[in-house]
């Protein structure tokens, strides 16, 4: 009889209900357990996305559940939090969020969870990093969905100047999920090619692919999206069932995630985004980047931030 795989949710809003429905439409888990101090929300949107399992010839079973359902779960997504307002940043919303993560924790650790923690509450590097510190998991194991969105919304500013298909679009943002990502430009490639020796070659194509203007789109969309609707919901709860995709299904692809760093990039003892090779085990190998001097500096830039907002995070009652 082969395992069930089980999503726990903790986190019934908009953006986890968004997790279940993407995990149903990919049909990659057999159980999704809903867990939120809101019972009735809980409820609710367990029912809703069971009623959508139907018509998506998913035969994932949804529920409301409780702490107890982490003890079997194979990956527990961290989901809580207040929605963003207009005009804050991630990092504005830090107070609120450890403090409920706080419950959180104290609720896991008796549980002795043996799966992978996967996070996507902002703000997102600081959140996942003092999971890990005080849940007590190896990074490989708790880790946030970082700039995977970014870069999502990277590959998209890309394809559309440049006329290409997105899946033909080589990078990846890096660093916070925030204000101070940024892009390595000396790896961006369309079809194999660098995109500078495009430009060279084909000045009056490639003459919008500014990177000024893509950097600013990666960075911005999302407000722009919060001030139209209230919330991100729809992205951010698929790039993480992708995560949770190539977790049940051993797929070894690089995403990007956020994840402790020890060494690689130069930076030791912070969590930022970096392409990630994700399987089975959660988080098995973390790909390095060749950057180039300035890429260097914004990296420990981001890096510099995530830390500082880390130690604040220790701080909050």
């Amino acid at each position: 009889m082969l395992d069930k795989r089980k999503v726990v949710i903790i986190g019934a809003g908009h953006v986890g209900s968004h997790v279940a429905m993407a995990l149903c439409f990919q049909g990659t888990c057999d159980e999704i357990a809903f867990i939120d101090i809101d019972h009735e929300k809980a409820v609710a949107n367990c029912y809703d996305v069971a009623d959508a399992c139907l018509f998506l010839g998913s035969t994932t079973k949804i529920k409301v559940g409780d702490y107890e359902d982490c003890r079997d779960a194979d990956i527990i997504v961290n989901s809580i939090g207040i929605p963003r307002k207009p005009g804050q940043t991630r990092l504005d919303m830090l107070d609120d969020s450890i403090r409920m993560l706080k419950d959180v924790v104290e609720n896991l650790k008796p549980i002795d969870f043996k799966g992978i923690f996967v996070s996507i509450t902002n703000p997102a590097d600081v959140i996942a990093n003092y999971a890990r510190v005080h849940l007590g998991l190896p990074r490989e194991r708790c880790f946030s969905t970082g700039t995977s969105l970014d870069t999502a919304r990277l590959k998209r500013t890309v394809s559309e100047l440049a006329n290409i298909d997105r899946k033909s679009v080589t990078t990846c943002a890096i660093g916070e999920h925030g204000d101070s990502s940024f892009v390595p430009f000396s790896t961006l490639t369309l079809g194999g090619k660098n995109y500078k020796e495009l430009q060279e070659a084909k000045p009056e194509k490639y003459s919008k692919l500014t990177e000024d203007f893509v950097l600013e789109r990666t960075r911005y969309i999302g407000y722009d999206i919060i001030n139209g609707k209230g919330s991100t919901e729809f992205g951010i709860g698929a790039a993480c069932a992708d995560i949770c995709k190539a977790i049940f299904h051993d797929e070894k692809r690089v995403i990007p995630a956020s994840v402790l760093l020890e060494g690689e990039y130069g930076i030791d003892g912070v969590a930022c985004g970096v392409p990630c090779v994700i399987g089975r085990n959660g988080i098995e190998d973390i790909i390095e980047l060749e950057l180039n001097d300035k890429e260097k500096g914004q990296m420990a830039h981001t890096c510099s931030v995530i830390k500082d907002y880390c130690e604040r995070a220790e701080n909050v009652k």
